[in-house]
């Protein structure tokens, strides 16, 4: 299954540097509870309903001294589904080698954005490879 799980980036630099984070994590899916709550939606859908609302919980996380961006690894793993809509719990955390993709704000975010997390659920996450983490860090 893919899931989104936001990060504040001392989790995101423990991640690459540990090459795992230790469960558990909450993060986002395609979950049932989503399928039934939107039945004409499709996978492309349902995915990034799962995305922005990880990039929602990523704004909601970031530590004060954190750079105003949103993180939020794209990850291929078993999770338990959470009370609703798209939340899942990672019981186990993850491992670097479970890792697709990094999806995060391409350029900090503005102070207006940062106080309006609706404002900012409307900005797209750019997508970086792994390869190109570090770089972000």
């Amino acid at each position: 299954m893919r899931v989104y799980v936001p990060l504040t980036r001392a989790q995101l630099e423990l991640l690459v540097a540990d090459r795992a984070l230790v469960g558990p994590l909450a993060g986002h899916a395609v979950t049932s509870s989503l399928r039934d709550a939107w039945p004409d939606g499709d996978l492309e859908q349902w995915e990034y309903a799962a995305l922005t609302a990880a990039a929602v919980d990523a704004l909601a996380a970031r530590a004060p001294q954190d750079p105003p961006r949103r993180q939020v690894v794209a990850v291929d793993a078993d999770a338990l589904p959470g009370s609703s809509g798209t939340a899942v719990t990672l019981p186990d955390g993850l491992t670097w080698a479970q890792v697709a993709a990094l999806h995060a704000d391409a350029e900090d975010l503005t102070e207006a954005l940062l106080a309006d997390s609706g404002a900012a659920a409307d900005e797209d996450l750019a997508w970086f490879a792994t390869q190109e983490i570090d770089e972000l860090l």
